[in-house]
């Protein structure tokens, strides 16, 4: 069994309930009340921890990059420069989420995020799909020394061993790696979800889903199979203008995926099957079957096959037991339909 990780107040692992990560991240739209919004929002639909993107156009993409197809060919760097969290906001949204009870922290893309959110002791770190083959940066980061979370979306088993090296290289093994399919939104036959159960058993490591689909089923599925890690794009309202409000969800859908997901998790039980829990009881004693009498059956009568049914409810002996109850002799009147018990023998 793997060792859990805390983050925060918070542990992930087996045996531990998911942890659920409202994705904000540009979604605030420059506005710091939206900001707050959104983290009162989340954590009333039942997130875990809020997380913002923190990054400077000018030095996360070059001003040539070619337009993304999906946003109809928009500037790139100007798109990106658009979306910038005001780094002066980080502190008080961390409090503010704090006193919401979630978890605040961020994906930061250059060595002044990560040592800005160092200082202000955030309680992990995520590494988006598209840094994944940024080994300094990760090195940078897991060198603070919390968990580190890493997606994967379009990566190879290198790049992520190479991710997962540079950590560990700088001394963090709490590392949680998340299957993610890097398209916005992405189809749901694209998900991968068996890659959750790949990347556990691969890399000997935690394994959870970061989601761009629509709707709240593939996160519920990807729980059952095993995410102990759910990342999901979170927005107030779907009509709201950028360029991951789409297909991010909004808090009532957010709160019935939460729900979803806490009674799957509630359903898994422990997997061992040792006859009826006691709430089945009543069931297992009424509706299952044993052995009746077909015919009336006098005391020192000797049982025949012929003499006994099968039928509801099971308080008589188990049906498999008739060839121990053929042969012996009635001790006392059975009356036809009436259930055989051992002490009637």
């Amino acid at each position: 069994m793997l060792n859990n990780i805390e983050i925060g107040s918070r542990l992930i692992g087996d045996g531990e309930p998911c942890y659920i990560i409202a994705e904000i991240g540009s979604n605030h739209n420059h506005s710091y009340d939206m900001a707050c919004e959104l983290i009162k929002a989340a954590a009333d639909a039942g997130a875990d921890a809020v997380k913002f993107q923190t990054f400077k156009a000018k030095e996360h993409y070059s001003k040539f990059a070619p337009g993304f197809s999906y946003l109809d060919g928009q500037d790139t760097h100007e798109l990106i420069a658009s979306l910038e969290l005001d780094r002066s906001w980080q502190k008080q949204l961390k409090a503010y989420a704090e006193s919401c009870g979630v978890d605040f922290f961020s994906s930061p893309c250059d060595s002044e995020a990560i040592a800005e959110l160092a200082e202000l002791d955030v309680p992990a770190y995520k590494v988006a799909s598209f840094d994944l083959t940024d080994d300094r940066l990760i090195t940078e980061m897991a060198a603070v020394g919390k968990p580190i979370i890493l997606s994967t979306g379009m990566a190879t088993w290198m790049d992520i061993q190479i991710a997962v090296d540079a950590a560990k290289a700088a001394g963090n093994d709490d590392i949680i790696l998340l299957q993610c399919t890097s398209l916005y939104p992405a189809p749901d036959a694209l998900s991968n979800l068996q890659a959750i159960a790949t990347l556990k058993n691969t890399f000997g490591l935690h394994a959870g889903y970061s989601d761009h689909t629509e709707g709240d089923h593939i996160c519920i599925a990807a729980v059952a199979l095993g995410a102990k890690v759910i990342e999901k794009h979170f927005t107030l309202d779907r009509s709201l203008p950028g360029p991951d409000h789409a297909f991010a969800i909004e808090p009532k859908g957010f709160s019935e995926m939460v729900r979803k997901i806490r009674a799957v998790e509630s359903g898994m039980g422990d997997g061992i099957k040792a006859g009826p829990r006691e709430e089945e009881m009543e069931m297992a004693e009424k509706g299952q079957r044993s052995l009746h009498a077909r015919i009336n059956i006098a005391a020192g009568e000797v049982i025949t096959e012929e003499m006994l049914v099968i039928k509801r409810p099971g308080l008589g002996i188990a049906p498999a037991m008739r060839k121990h109850v053929v042969g012996r002799i009635a001790k006392e009147d059975i009356r036809a339909d009436q259930w055989v018990t051992w002490d009637k023998l």
